[in-house]
């Protein structure tokens, strides 16, 4: 009884751990989408989906357009830009969409909203308050050198 509950503990084991392995190999099993690194026959559309592209962010390179990076899912982004701009569809409308999709972070040229306030913001707050510090600092500055000769003529006389 003790070597058949332990057989098939062994089974059960085996099977789970081939079931969580599974989708680690089926990943690398497909093939890159059609449109990934092939480009579009019109050469006005792939002129088209190559300015888009250059505007798109790898999600996974993050350094990187889609244009340029040789991610998998770079590639499936190129795909779906092609496959639109083969369809008729807008550049800014695909850019939307993956903006939806995605969130704003794949596009290196995000929209005024409140969430990306910030990005529009920040450099601005800070070059005021480096502005602010600066008049602060050379406004002390200028005092500080009108009293360095009296200090010196004070250590002359001593």
């Amino acid at each position: 009884m003790a070597r058949a509950a332990s057989r098939h503990g062994a089974t059960v084991f085996a099977a789970l751990a081939l079931l969580l392995a599974s989708p680690a190999t089926a990943q690398d099993s497909l093939p890159p989408a059609p449109y990934a690194y092939k480009q579009l026959p019109n050469p006005d559309q792939e002129a088209r989906a190559q300015a888009l592209m250059e505007t798109l962010r790898c999600l996974k390179c993050q350094s990187q357009s889609i244009a340029d990076s040789d991610a998998p899912m770079a590639g499936d982004m190129r795909h779906q830009v092609r496959t639109r701009i083969a369809a008729g569809e807008d550049p800014e409308e695909i850019r939307q969409w993956l903006i939806e999709r995605y969130g704003d972070y794949v596009s290196y040229t995000p929209q005024l909203r409140p969430m990306t306030w910030p990005l529009f913001a920040a450099p601005a707050a800070f070059l005021v308050l480096a502005a602010l510090l600066l008049r602060k600092r050379f406004r002390r500055g200028g005092d500080g050198a009108a009293d360095e000769p009296e200090a010196d003529a004070l250590e002359d006389n001593a």
